[in-house]
């Protein structure tokens, strides 16, 4: 019975998604035909991932160790378990400057396609190529001042529970190279909430815990330290989920 109701409860939310995602489309359009328009798209996206996850009774709750100046620029790394981590990062970043490095399957998604062909950067991570262009566009979004957010286990394990894997280079030696600061965010329950997409076991309603982890600076560091830092945020990560 517990997992029917997690599972209509999924259902739910989806559909609290797509429709709250098609009221705000022709605005999203018309946005998106403007790059100058992408904070204000960022700005929608936020009210539309408060709207969709509060309708079902998905909360956020966000804990700092040290307030952010989000007038700066930063690389984000969060742990991700669940697609509600997607909506705590987009709600978390205050200042709407910000996009996401994510999978290229994300362009044929009918709700993540639009903000993938504009905002976002989509990443094939199979193709060096690709890797290379998306990690090019990344780093000319931090020179104009756009926060990226990286989740730095490229992807939901399918893992049940789920632990925190190993992370990939690419976010650190751009850190480093940019002389960035990254901030890593522990998300401790969202897969209790919401594994993955929800359609396997389910969700319910709850607050998601997110811990946001002081900025650590990088103007000091060499290329050289790159494995060092993302060791680092390995450790101060997975200290919040243990």
């Amino acid at each position: 019975m517990k997992i029917i109701l997690r599972k209509v409860h999924c259902y739910l939310y989806i559909a609290s998604v797509a429709v709250t995602y098609a009221i705000a489309f022709p605005v999203l359009y018309l946005l998106s035909r403007n790059t100058a328009n992408y904070p204000s798209m960022n700005a929608i996206r936020r009210v539309w991932g408060i709207i969709s996850s509060g309708l079902v009774g998905i909360l956020y709750n966000f804990r700092y160790e040290t307030p952010v100046d989000w007038s700066k620029t930063y690389i984000i790394c969060p742990n991700h378990t669940s697609n509600l981590d997607i909506t705590a990062m987009t709600i978390m970043v205050e200042n709407n400057k910000h996009c996401f490095m994510g999978k290229e399957s994300l362009l044929k998604n009918f709700l993540t396609r639009l903000f993938f062909k504009t905002v976002d950067i989509p990443v094939n991570r199979e193709s060096k190529v690709s890797a290379y262009k998306a990690f090019k566009r990344a780093s000319e979004a931090l020179a104009a001042g756009t926060s990226v957010i990286i989740f730095p286990e490229g992807r939901i394990y399918q893992d049940y529970p789920p632990f925190l894997h190993e992370f990939k280079n690419g976010p650190f030696r751009m850190a480093i190279d940019l002389k960035v600061p990254i901030i890593p965010v522990s998300s401790a329950d969202t897969w209790e909430i919401m594994w993955d997409t929800g359609l396997e076991h389910g969700s319910k309603p709850g607050i998601c815990h997110i811990f946001v982890h002081k900025p650590i600076e990088t103007a000091h560091l060499t290329i050289d330290d790159a494995d060092a830092l993302r060791d680092q945020v390995h450790a101060i990560i997975n200290h919040k989920l243990v």
